[in-house]
């Protein structure tokens, strides 16, 4: 059997309006609650930052495996509400060889280095620059 080194998904979303908080927070719950049920899950963590801004770190058997869980359930049901629901949105992908869930400050490191942003009708001037602060890194909490 070939062993492959652990696949990491970074996300950042920041709504732009408390009023979408209440069905962000069901539909995180649910994705949550799918992700520790996906086949290639190996560990996780969300991060709840400052101004309504909300991190994703996951690590994954490998990519095909993070694809599935993205395609399916209730993650693929919460990402069309996303566009609409924030201001800046952006995600980065690596692979590594440790088997640990990486630090949030390497997280954050990669997000400003290789992320990407993801579309979002209602983008802040921010967004395309991923030009955010630092996130508070207390907060985090296992998936």
């Amino acid at each position: 059997m070939v062993e492959t080194m652990p696949f990491v998904s970074v996300t950042r979303l920041k709504l732009r309006s408390l009023r979408f908080l209440p069905r962000f927070a069901w539909m995180a719950f649910r994705t949550s609650r799918q992700a520790r049920g996906a086949q290639g899950f190996r560990a996780g963590s969300v991060l709840r930052d400052r101004a309504l801004t909300f991190w994703t770190l996951t690590l994954w058997d490998q990519e095909e495996s993070m694809r599935r869980y993205m395609t399916a359930g209730a993650h693929r049901a919460a990402m069309p509400r996303l566009i609409t629901w924030c201001d800046e949105a952006s995600v980065v992908h690596w692979t590594q060889a440790e088997e640990s869930v990486p630090s949030w400050q390497e997280a954050d490191r990669r997000m400003r280095a290789e992320g990407r942003p993801s579309k979002v009708r209602h983008p802040s001037p921010d967004h395309a620059s991923l030009a955010y602060r630092p996130p508070r890194t207390d907060r985090g909490n296992s998936i």
